[in-house]
Parts: structure tokens; sequence; C-alpha cells
């Protein structure tokens, strides 16, 4: 029977204009348990306890393996980690999603548009998708604004994890390669 091969896909650095995208260390797990214990995480099924938020941290990391995509950290050049970007895949999701999470005291500042815009791009370019979803809570409103600050556009005919989510979806510009 032949073996199936998993990608050896390293997570990339990603660098904008104010932010880099990076791989995660277990360092970062403190900060992200913290976000998910507090009540900004009920738009993603929260508040979690340290052990769900292990569990979410350890699938963030064990999608470049799996898949050759995952969940960079967000940090700030010279400073600290503010949030997560990822693109979430497997059993659980119907499609490739693209999500985002900005630690309190760090949003309304475009940092989630802008690294999202960066990871999609990275995804559109280095894996050749032609589309990813965004999965969002109908009143979690300023992950609305991010989707449709980075140009997607509702799905109503999606599927969905939650019935209840929007889904914007976010196309391949047609002049990209």
């Amino acid at each position: 029977m032949p073996r199936s091969t998993l990608p050896s896909n390293v997570p990339p650095t990603i660098r904008t204009d104010r932010l880099i995208l990076r791989a995660p260390v277990a360092a970062d797990f403190s900060d992200y348990a913290d976000f998910l214990a507090s009540e900004r995480a009920r738009y993603m099924g929260g508040p979690y306890d340290r052990r769900g938020a292990w569990g979410l941290f350890c699938h963030d990391v064990a999608q470049w393996a799996l898949f050759g995509h995952g969940a960079p950290m967000i940090d700030l050049p010279g400073r600290t980690c503010i949030g997560q970007v990822g693109i979430n895949h497997g059993p659980l999701f119907p499609e490739k999603e693209l999500g985002w999470l900005i630690y309190a005291g760090h949003e309304g500042q475009g940092y989630a548009s802008e690294a999202a815009a960066a990871l999609r791009d990275w995804a559109f370019e280095r894996l050749g998708l032609e589309t990813l979803v965004s999965y969002v809570d109908p009143r979690n409103r300023r992950s609305i604004a991010v989707a449709e600050r980075l140009g997607a556009r509702l799905d109503a005919n999606a599927d969905r994890m939650d019935p209840d989510d929007l889904v914007y979806r976010h196309a391949r510009s047609k002049g990209a390669s």
C-alpha cells in the first residue's frame, strides 16, 4: 500500500509595512490562551478553558505539516505578539477559512486587515487557491468590517460549520498568477 506523504512546509515569515507574520512558538500560548478565555472569544465558540485553548493552538501548528498552511502569529516589529491570522482547514471546516484574532489593546488599528490580506495573498500565490472563506458570527461587527475591507462578499450558499455564521468569500483576483 503506498504511503501518503505529508507536506514538509515550514511556516513562512511574511512581512508587511507594519507587521511580521511568523511561526507560532510555545511562548505564544499564554497570551493566546488568555484571549480564548476572554469574552472576546464568544465569537469563536468560546470562551475556552486552557485545555480547549491548547487543543486549538496545537491544531493551528499541526496544519502546517498536514496541509502546508496554518496560523502564523502577528508581531509588531521589535515589540510584541498582537494576535494571529490563519488559514484553517481539516475535517471540521467545509472549506479553507481565512481567520484572524487581535489581542486586547491592539484593535481598531487595521492590523487584522493588513495581516489577513498578506496571508490571503500568500495563499493564493503559494498554494494556488482560487478562493477562501471567512466564517463570521453575525454579532461580530469588527470581523464583518475586516472581511468587507478585504473585498470579501457574502456567500449565502456556502456550507458552514455553524448554521448561524455568515460566510464571506475571498476570491482570487482575475489578474493574479
